[in-house]
């Protein structure tokens, strides 16, 4: 089930009625239920591996509390063991569905180089939707109950909760067992303020996805499904349009998530905090996608070192991160250099910044000057706008070839009207354009001010002639279907 599709309207409804209708107790188990129907729409194959990935991690987490009761050098061996062996069924489990025929692929190429030519063997898995997240979910609470920092969650089905919630189970956000599992306790009632900051927020998603992104979608499909029939202008506004498209695409997602679980009381990680005003690289990392980077953050790049270590072994670290941060992404070629881009782009900044301070201070430039923000805020998306063209690009060469290609420009195509024949007439261009700027209009007023709150302060009259035109608008100016570049969310592919 999709959160765009008509039986989401259907159901989210009924779980909320329900849930505030029956006693605290079975919530859990409402929810539990919901959540596996909801994953189960999509493909019953799927809770399979949920429930093998939920019991593993469960199991593992109970073994390992209970070696570490006990002390002692032989049951540190066994909580090393029983955290060991969980991990490595639950990403056994997302490399054989998700990484089992890239490696293959990847081996019999090796082999090549050494004259042995052998046909990559091809297993015919389909890739759950959702499994990169939920994976991630279930290994943070071994990891977190190895550490010591929550206990083992002792009702099975609480904890099944905590990795299929259905909010979040295809996209995100990746929440820590310390922040979902307590609030599976609290008691919710019906509060009819909260309700309409869920509500609204939902809205707002639903404008992102069905207005922009998807509408976006179709002029970025015509170009980069045909990447060797386009050149200059057509590549670089389908790159620009891309970026505009995953982040409204993804943080629509999001919204309708944090929206939903606001509704029935549940507090979700906000994923996006305006990236595309990010002034550097870091920052933008800062700023998307932020239960991903946290999680590389905490369970990866901490681990190897971080940056508290030699220059070389921070770079490496940085590269290392983002490269296995690509990887998670997809199964390519073209996601790893899409990661190890990010990760370059770091390392650079840090070889350069000594010399760009010296520059500023010659120059007499203020960091907090407006000129020198906007440079850095324009430097920062081109540079991550560029790497977007190997994450939407089908193959490694098919990105190279859109590369290639952005640099080959016709001047005619400023007043000949190509760009109307990449499946978005004038009206519909105008409406993208419009979407985009919507978008960054409101994330600047959202920068100091809470504009939902801002909104419901309003008069009734005047919250209303908002709510209804912004459904109006997301039903007139909506794309559906398959035809019209409607699709599924980019993210639940990973």
């Amino acid at each position: 089930m999709s959160f765009i599709s008509f039986g989401f309207l259907l159901f989210f409804p009924v779980v909320v009625f329900v849930y505030f209708l029956i006693p605290q107790r079975f919530r859990i188990y409402w929810l539990l239920a919901a959540s596996y129907f909801f994953l189960m729409r999509a493909n019953p194959k799927y809770l399979l591996l949920l429930a093998a990935d939920t019991a593993v991690t469960w199991a593992g987490g109970w073994a390992v509390a209970r070696a570490a009761r006990k002390g002692g050098p032989a049951a540190l061996r066994r909580k090393k063991a029983a955290a060991a062996l969980s991990l490595t069924v639950a990403f056994g489990i997302l490399f054989v569905f998700k990484y089992l025929n890239f490696f293959c692929g990847l081996f019999a190429r090796a082999l090549s180089f050494f004259g042995t030519s052998i046909a990559a063997a091809h297993f015919d898995l389909l890739l759950p939707i959702g499994i990169s997240f939920y994976t991630f979910q279930s290994v943070t609470y071994v990891v977190d109950v190895y550490r010591g920092d929550v206990k083992p969650e002792k009702n099975f089905c609480k904890y099944a909760l905590f990795v299929s919630f259905f909010p979040q189970l295809l996209s995100g956000p990746i929440e820590e067992a310390r922040n979902m599992l307590p609030q599976f306790d609290e008691v919710h009632r019906f509060d009819y303020d909260r309700a309409r900051h869920g509500l609204l927020l939902m809205l707002w998603g639903y404008f992102q996805k069905m207005v922009v992104a998807d509408r976006l979608g179709t002029l970025v499909a015509a170009v980069y499904d045909s990447p060797d029939r386009h050149f200059g202008l057509d590549v670089l506004v389908a790159t620009v349009f891309f970026a505009f498209q995953i982040y409204c695409d993804f943080g629509g997602y999001s919204n309708i998530a944090l929206g939903a679980a606001e509704v029935m009381g549940f507090r979700l990680t906000r994923n996006f905090e305006r990236p595309y005003f990010s002034k550097s690289i870091p920052e933008f990392w800062r700023r998307w996608h932020i239960s991903l980077g946290r999680w590389f953050r905490d369970y990866l790049y901490i681990p190897l070192g971080g940056n508290r270590c030699s220059k070389p072994r921070h770079y490496f670290n940085l590269l290392v991160v983002f490269m296995v941060c690509g990887l998670w992404h997809g199964a390519a070629l073209n996601f790893i250099i899409w990661g190890a881009l990010h990760g370059l782009y770091q390392v650079v900044g840090l070889l350069l910044k000594p010399a760009k301070r010296r520059a500023e201070r010659a120059l007499g430039l203020r960091e907090e000057s407006l000129p020198v923000r906007f440079y850095r805020a324009f430097a920062t998306f081109v540079l991550v706008d560029f790497a977007w063209i190997f994450f939407r690009a089908k193959t490694f060469h098919g990105a190279l070839t859109l590369i290639r290609n952005l640099f080959r420009f016709d001047p005619a195509a400023f007043v000949n009207g190509s760009l109307l024949n990449l499946g978005l007439n004038a009206p519909e261009l105008w409406a993208a354009l419009a979407g985009i700027a919507a978008v960054l209009g409101i994330d600047l007023l959202g920068r100091n001010r809470d504009l939902r709150a801002a909104l419901l302060s309003r008069g009734t009259a005047c919250r209303w002639v908002v709510y209804l035109s912004a459904a109006l608008v997301v039903l007139i100016f909506g794309t559906y279907g398959p035809l019209r570049g409607a699709g599924q969310f980019i993210y639940s592919q990973f």
